[in-house]
């Protein structure tokens, strides 16, 4: 299907303008519609912007081909705009657009639109024929443009095609996530560059429409060198023995002489495939060891972060629910659980939230491992969550082991610090940790049990992998990693409690403030609630203490509330700093941070930990510091807008809150790079 066929001159603006990316859609959908083949303009409008939130379309280089596939659409067409002045668009390189095409597909099963983004994209690729069409002075001449380049890749491909009989010197495999224009980008790349190096080579692509293009034994075997250019899984066995290069899809893009030289020269490193069969595809590039830790950890995060938000929200409401009702700090700790809806809300948020960590841990060695990573992580994130108080629960009830069960029970209770009243939580931070460590533990099992017989191949991803993992990553969880974090829990305790004793409050209100900042719901975190807390539980016995106490649990709701509501200030202040995905979840983190939910803020600390946990921390901890000198008080342990009417001067306190989350959205405009950098 060609371009032109699909591109009516009525559906053309060449000095078009908007004020930004959601003008720009609605104004392409008008193009649309124009050529008669939308039953339903809104529907198909909802369409393009639900693609949109899944991720840009913003290419880059200044184009952008929004698209929807829908039952609105009668027959397919496209749209085209140029921008003289470019507009913001969210693009992959943070840079304005400045043409625009916009694709509409019937609901077929023939994939229309992706066989039009194919070609489109690759007529894109050349940088000529975009400019001219950026500087095309009517629709004839855009059209013209656009009928001359088809014509010229038709007859290029038709005299590839009949050339394919004596075989390539490179073969190649090009993927991206989405499976759209970067796969096709690469491929166009390596094609133009092997045509001008006068190497023959043929390019398999794996888009979201399945395998086109596939390579053949034959073609693979008489190849010198083999380029996977990919972002995502793609079957790699069958390159066994050859001189391969694994690489990110976009070095295919920006870098296709370089690959083809190195992989024809004999350079290229020979390819091993250690999976086993029922391994069927390779891990996405390595690249360096920094990416392969990046690509991992967003594996986890992406999957957590519906468990957070999620539960999150019903976990805000709970709390409106109680204080509508007419409970706040009179419900003391049952708040949020005071009336039977809130109650239920709260239990299916607490549910959903409680399976963030395991989650994270799960889908980080998943990404290491493959499936068989995941039901280790998983364990290792449960037992970060749970950490060891049941253990020592269980060790206080062994009887009838004979003589040597005390001894025993000592030397468990010892070296799991179950026992010595330690909080062993170790969290987020340990279920990052428990996720890398589980994707090697599987890893070396399959390396370890590749010497066994063919015939128990089948038990190894059932039997030996989750058995052993699991044992060992209980082992290390219960014995290493969770003790570790209770010595460091206990240490901070007690470091709080000197504070408090020499009467620094404006101190413990800074430290409490950016301990609530530095693992968002992890043990840190967890710490300075609890010494918040165990100072109210203290007051209600002696009442001396309540000044400090109400102050010590303001200072710790207001750090806690600044990170998610800092972080939704600069995804807004400082847009070209974050992703899409990061972008779109603003609203919800508002939600949370003013419902005391620090827990929205992890997503982003655990994709970039070295620059967003500093910022937090000092917003956080400026909210805690300015808490204290003001002296706000606070009588209720959670809720934060919902129970404002219980705090001590409330005024300045919702002021020490805003200037420790303007202070976190500052730092991340300064910290942060932008995401194309």
């Amino acid at each position: 299907m060609r371009v032109r066929d699909l591109l009516a001159p009525q559906c053309i603006e060449l000095n078009g303008s908007a004020s930004g990316k959601k003008e720009v859609i609605e104004k392409m959908v008008d193009l649309m519609a124009k050529r008669g083949n939308l039953s339903n303009k809104e529907v198909y409008k909802k369409g393009v912007f639900a693609r949109e939130d899944e991720s840009t379309t913003g290419i880059g280089d200044g184009i952008a081909i929004p698209h929807c596939k829908s039952d609105t659409v009668k027959a397919p067409g496209l749209a085209a705009m140029v921008l003289p002045k470019g507009v913001e668009y969210d693009s992959l390189d943070g840079e304005p657009v400045n043409i625009v095409f916009l694709i509409a597909a019937p609901n077929t099963k023939d994939n229309v639109h992706l066989q039009v983004l194919s070609r489109l994209s690759a007529l894109l690729m050349d940088e000529t024929f975009v400019n001219n069409l950026r500087n095309a002075k009517s629709t004839d001449e855009f059209l013209s443009i656009i009928t001359k380049a088809e014509d010229a890749r038709e007859a290029e491909e038709n005299a590839k095609a009949s050339s394919q009989n004596s075989g390539f010197d490179v073969v190649a495999v090009t993927a991206c996530p989405t499976g759209i224009a970067h796969t096709y980008m690469a491929a166009e790349a390596l094609e133009k560059a092997g045509k001008d190096m006068g190497i023959k080579i043929k390019v398999e692509t794996r888009g979201s429409g399945g395998a086109k293009n596939v390579l053949t034994d034959d073609e693979i075997k008489g190849a010198k060198g083999v380029i996977v250019a990919a972002d995502t899984k793609v079957p790699m066995e069958r390159f066994a023995g050859k001189r391969l290069l694994e690489v990110h899809v976009a070095d295919g893009i920006n870098k296709p002489k370089d690959l083809i030289t190195k992989a024809t020269n004999g350079t290229a490193p020979l390819y091993t495939a250690s999976a086993s069969s029922d391994e069927a595809a390779s891990s996405a590039p390595s690249g360096s060891i920094g990416h392969q830790a990046y690509t991992h950890l967003m594996s986890g995060v992406s999957h957590m972060l519906p468990f957070v938000i999620g539960g999150g929200i019903l976990v805000a409401i709970a709390f409106l629910i109680d204080t509508l009702a007419g409970y706040g700090a009179t419900a003391g700790g049952s708040f949020g659980s005071a009336t039977p809806l809130a109650a239920f809300l709260k239990y299916v948020g607490g549910q959903a939230m409680g399976l963030m960590v395991p989650v994270l841990a799960g889908y980080i060695a998943y990404s290491i491992a493959d499936r068989p990573g995941l039901a280790v992580g998983f364990t290792g994130g449960m037992l970060a969550s749970a950490g060891n108080a049941a253990l020592a629960g269980y060790i206080d009830s062994w009887t009838g082991f004979g003589s040597n069960t005390d001894a025993f029970s000592q030397f468990i209770q010892k070296f799991a610090f179950a026992g010595d009243g330690v909080n062993t939580v170790s969290g987020f931070l340990g279920g990052i940790v428990i996720g890398f460590v589980s994707g090697f533990v599987v890893n070396w099992l399959k390396k370890v049990t590749e010497a066994l017989p063919e015939s128990l191949n089948g038990i190894r991803p059932t039997l030996i992998y989750p058995l052993c993992g699991v044992l060992i990553i209980g082992i290390l969880m219960c014995f290493i990693f969770n003790p570790i974090i209770g010595l460091i829990n206990t240490a901070l305790s007690n470091g709080l409690n000197s504070i408090y004793n020499s009467g620094q409050i404006w101190l413990l209100g800074l430290l409490l403030g950016a301990m609530m900042a530095i693992d968002m719901g992890g043990p840190i975190n967890k710490a300075a609630y609890v010494f918040g807390t165990g100072m109210l539980a203290q007051a209600a016995l002696d009442p001396s203490l309540e000044k400090a106490a109400f102050i010590s649990m303001a200072a710790v709701m207001a750090g806690g509330m600044v990170p998610p509501v800092g972080i939704a200030l600069a995804c807004k202040i400082f847009p070209k700093k974050f992703t899409v995905a990061e972008k779109s979840s603003w609203v919800s983190n508002i939600i949370m941070g003013a419902s005391f939910i620090t827990e929205g803020a992890i997503p982003f600390a655990a994709a970039d930990p070295g620059h967003v946990i500093p910022a937090t921390m000092a917003g956080a901890g400026v909210a805690g510091l300015l808490s204290a000198l003001f002296g706000c008080t606070l009588r209720a342990p959670h809720g934060g807008v919902f129970v404002f009417a219980t705090v001590g001067n409330p005024l300045m306190y919702i002021v020490a809150w805003l200037i420790g989350s303007v202070v976190t959205c500052a730092l991340l405009g300064v910290l942060k790079k932008d995401i194309n950098k």
